[in-house]
């Protein structure tokens, strides 16, 4: 046998043997040693490599984004006063009722308390943009409590119709816009982070389960406690609630100057900021419009008690959408996202006008639903991008004032086309025109809308820094 192997080397191994670049000047490694040495190096070639791809992932976390120095107090706090928002409408319906017996008369005080709250909270915005927040939030709380009283008060001793609704003006004139504060003490926190997205789907489902909770709390008291308790509680809720979120000083966003006549029409008239108030008010004709539409069709088809839980299956869709798109941060710019949104969601208005019985009519809900969350958050966010800091309350106040408007005036219209020749398919008709029209309206104005944002974004990263919450410019 030939044993010449085990007298030295093997001839083949010298074949797979190596000579790297000495760092000490010397030597030869065979295949097994030279792994050994660039197995370190290439760990960290690879981890070198994974940290800018975990950099620029997909996901991104509510943790994050609620772990934001004061982030998560300030939040916590608008909670309840969201919820007693929620509530004093149909709080203030069952005490007029119930001690005037007129329907009529409920609804006259309810439309005043709406009517104020919609025209009167771009103003009071207004003031808090120029003032701050906390400044002008006490007084107009107190404020608050006060025509809560002369409304319960009036109501109770049977007081007339005008006084009523002079009282309903008054406490809906000095409501806050809760929704608008907080998305602008997220917008001073994190502009120009990804945390943003999270943040405002965080405020998305907030409003959400406020306007699931309130009107059923509203109700529940009322009716088990005493007619007034419901817009007592609502009440207590937004200047208990309230007063904790003044408070909460250090996340408030910096008074900025007035700076509504430096131009000739002013930071808010602007074409991006139509096409944003146009987003919220087809918004407000969709809810508007899917609520009357969806209770006419329950009660064609003898099902009216399940009226209000298919309007829920709606919204629990876009809760649970609202939640996963909130953790993934896209590339796409927001601008191209929502016209792409608004088609979506036109389309899927639709499916109602198939449907032939209630359980058909659950189903078709879902798609619409779905794509609610998601476009709120968009918005909420191209609004944040695009407006001057100087008006970004105010800005967020009349979105939201523009989605009323569109649910009071759809809920209405939709109301005379139901009981007409058309019937409920007439109804579900009105969102989908709306939000075809919008989608149309979007898609022609999303350059400007990128535009807008890609030089926010660049001011943002290049030329400013935080003082006291807000953006400020350094003068080069």
């Amino acid at each position: 046998m030939d044993d010449s192997w085990r007298r030295g080397p093997c001839p083949q191994r010298a074949t797979f043997s190596r000579t790297v670049p000495p760092r000490s000047g010397r030597f030869t490694v065979t295949p097994r040693h030279w792994l050994r040495r660039t197995a370190p190096d290439f760990r960290r070639t690879v981890r070198g490599f994974r940290n800018p791809v975990s950099a620029r992932t997909e996901t991104v976390s509510y943790r994050s984004a609620l772990q934001t120095p004061g982030a998560a107090a300030f939040f916590l706090a608008a909670a309840p006063a969201r919820v007693g928002v929620a509530m004093a409408g149909l709080g203030i319906v069952w005490l007029v009722h119930a001690e005037t017996g007129s329907f009529g008369v409920a609804g006259l005080v309810t439309g005043s308390f709406a009517v104020a709250e919609t025209l009167v909270g771009p103003q009071t915005a207004c003031l808090m943009d120029r003032f701050g927040q906390p400044r002008v939030l006490v007084p107009l709380l107190c404020a608050h409590a006060g025509a809560i009283a002369a409304l319960v008060a009036l109501t109770l001793t049977g007081a007339p119709v005008v006084p009523l609704m002079a009282a309903g003006l008054a406490a809906g004139a000095t409501v806050p816009q809760f929704g608008a504060l907080s998305a602008a003490r997220w917008s001073a926190l994190l502009h120009g982070r990804a945390e943003l997205i999270p943040a405002f789907a965080l405020e998305t489902i907030s409003n959400e389960v406020a306007f699931l909770l309130g009107p059923t709390l509203a109700v529940l008291t009322a009716t088990q406690v005493h007619p007034a308790a419901g817009t007592v509680l609502a009440g207590a809720l937004v200047v208990g609630a309230g007063l904790a979120f003044a408070a909460l000083r250090r996340t408030a966003p910096a008074p900025a100057p007035d700076r509504t006549g430096a131009r000739g029409t002013g930071p808010l008239l602007t074409r991006n900021f139509a096409t944003l108030l146009a987003v919220n008010l087809a918004l407000g004709v969709f809810f508007g419009s899917m609520q009357v539409s969806v209770s006419a069709f329950a009660g064609v088809h003898h099902a009216a008690a399940a009226a209000g839980f298919l309007y829920g299956l709606m919204s629990a869709a876009s809760l649970l959408v609202g939640l996963a798109y909130g953790r993934h941060h896209r590339h796409t710019p927001p601008a191209a996202q929502l016209p792409l949104i608004l088609t979506f969601l036109a389309c899927a208005s639709l499916l109602p006008l198939l449907a032939n019985s209630p359980w058909q009519l659950g189903l078709a809900l879902l798609l619409p639903g779905a794509g609610v969350a998601p476009c709120i958050i968009v918005s909420s966010t191209l609004i944040e991008s695009v407006m001057d800091r100087s008006v970004l309350t105010q800005a967020f106040t009349w979105t939201n004032s523009a989605s009323a408007a569109g649910i009071a005036v759809s809920a209405a219209t939709v109301g005379r086309l139901v009981d007409g020749p058309g019937g409920t398919r007439a109804g579900f008709t009105v969102p989908f025109l709306a939000l075809a029209a919008t989608a149309a309206l979007t898609w022609s104005s999303r350059h400007a809308l990128t535009a807008d944002t890609t030089a926010s974004r660049q001011t943002s990263s290049t030329g400013g820094r935080r003082l006291g919450g807000v953006m400020s410019v350094q003068p080069t």
